[in-house]
């Protein structure tokens, strides 16, 4: 291995402790009491037989679901490749499948992500872009900004010509509750650079992930 193919390790982080951490940060008692009164409220006894676990099964959950806060995307994207043959044409990763959950209710957004870029002078693994779409969809989030903070990522670190993020999603908001509307999915998009500019490159990304009506704003 190349020198310059080694990736420097950093030590393992210590286990978080269970005490309230910066800003304030709840301890995990307290945001598992939180869980308890959310089933009070909603009718039901926190310490009957099926419950009891509840409230610490639903924490680790959010451990998961909330991991993007620990996580800098833009330091995903650190790691690049500039050996690339003078390869010039688009890079694109179709359906990356992703969860996360809308800061309004706090309910599921289920969906996939199509990302591309045209590299500069040089290129990415490509399991980077699928976890820069992890690391922010592990947040509570609005499709819309996430469409955006992924597209503004990749264009800030790899400096291409040009970044196009399409996401396809559907909202349990929707689906669930309020108008109940099965089916329904809502598609958002950021084209920058050579994306925004050349409708021939755009229409050629949007035909690629099955998307050619895609509107640019």
């Amino acid at each position: 291995m190349m020198a310059s193919d080694r990736m420097t390790k950093k030590p393992a982080s210590p286990a978080r402790a269970d005490a309230a951490g910066p800003a304030g940060k709840p301890s995990r008692d307290e945001a598992e009491a939180a869980i308890r009164t959310i089933i009070r409220w909603a009718g039901d006894d926190p310490d009957r037989e099926g419950l009891l676990d509840t409230p610490a099964r639903v924490i680790r959950a959010w451990e998961e679901f909330g991991a993007g806060y620990a996580q800098d995307p833009r330091d995903i994207l650190q790691r690049t490749f500039e050996e690339i043959a003078g390869y010039d044409e688009m890079v694109v990763l179709r359906d990356i499948g992703f969860e996360s959950h809308c800061e309004h209710h706090m309910l599921p957004i289920i969906g996939r992500a199509h990302v591309a870029y045209l590299p500069r002078n040089r290129v990415v693994g490509i399991s980077k872009l699928a976890r820069i779409v992890e690391a922010f969809a592990h947040r509570l989030q609005i499709q819309e900004k996430m469409t955006a903070e992924i597209a503004d990522a990749i264009q800030e670190v790899l400096d291409p010509f040009g970044v196009a993020v399409v996401i396809d999603a559907e909202h349990h908001c929707m689906t669930t509750r309020g108008v109940r509307r099965k089916g329904v999915s809502m598609v958002t998009s950021r084209m920058l650079g050579a994306f925004r500019k050349d409708p021939t490159t755009r229409r050629e990304f949007l035909a690629m992930i099955g998307h050619p009506h895609v509107s640019v704003g």
